[in-house]
């Protein structure tokens, strides 16, 4: 019954991020010609992470992310059965929200995209791109979450550290960083939006691996240096 609680809430949050900051995104017309567009898009999608962080992070911890759900995965911090539970509700929710959001904006030709993502240059580019910016991402996560007075604050830095990437990321591939947030609209939106989004779902996984690692790297050096200077005051003391 727990499991099922976290899986809803990871569908609930991941719905709300599609719906709002998304169509935050279909509403503003978040081009280069309105710059005041990206702005409001990006605070979008860091917003919404805030409320959820306070609304269901106390139940599933507020992944609402894949490329997250990855990292806690390598991180020994979810387990193999609540992966596949957490990535599957998020999908959903995801794909759920982005047909709400079709249903409920008018079609015209700035939102039929439903805030899609697309390539930045060409292929390649696109997952460096998409690549740095969920490592960045995922790395402020795991960075804040790692102690427990941080609490109070986790939601804030995480909605910042969201919003900080897609100030970058917006007007290169409008941000993906999260493999469900890509493919809900995507779906949606259908046609010609389908045809790379295996981009968004590859590039961020990837870059939520790599920050897993790394953090976990540098975590260990910490440790390791911790534990040798606690030998060294024993040995002081002895």
């Amino acid at each position: 019954m727990n499991s099922l609680k976290k899986y809803l809430a990871e569908f609930i949050g991941t719905f709300v991020l599609v719906l709002f900051a998304c169509g935050t995104a279909c509403v503003v017309g978040c081009n280069a010609a309105k710059g005041a567009g990206y702005l409001i898009t990006a605070f979008a999608f860091g917003l919404v992470i805030v409320a959820m962080a306070y609304s269901i992070g106390n139940i599933s911890g507020c992944h609402i992310n894949p490329a997250v759900s990855v990292a806690m995965l390598i991180s020994k911090k979810l387990s193999i059965l609540d992966f596949v539970g957490y990535v599957v509700a998020q999908f959903a929710g995801a794909t759920a929200g982005a047909f709400v959001l079709k249903y409920v904006i008018a079609d015209n030709d700035q939102t039929v995209s439903l805030g899609s993502n697309a390539l930045y240059i060409d292929i390649a580019h696109t997952i460096v791109v998409e690549v740095i910016l969920t490592f960045v991402f995922v790395l402020a996560i795991l960075g804040v979450t790692s102690k427990v007075e941080n609490s109070n604050v986790c939601g804030l830095v995480i909605g910042l550290s969201l919003t900080l990437v897609h100030l970058f990321g917006i007007g290169l591939t409008g941000t993906s960083v999260n493999p469900a947030r890509s493919f809900g609209p995507a779906l949606a939106a259908g046609g010609q939006h389908l045809a790379n989004v295996w981009v968004f779902i590859a590039a961020p996984l990837v870059g939520g691996a790599l920050a897993a690692l790394v953090y976990m790297f540098l975590s260990s050096q910490k440790k390791a240096k911790k534990e040798e200077a606690a030998a060294e005051a024993e040995e002081i003391a002895e």
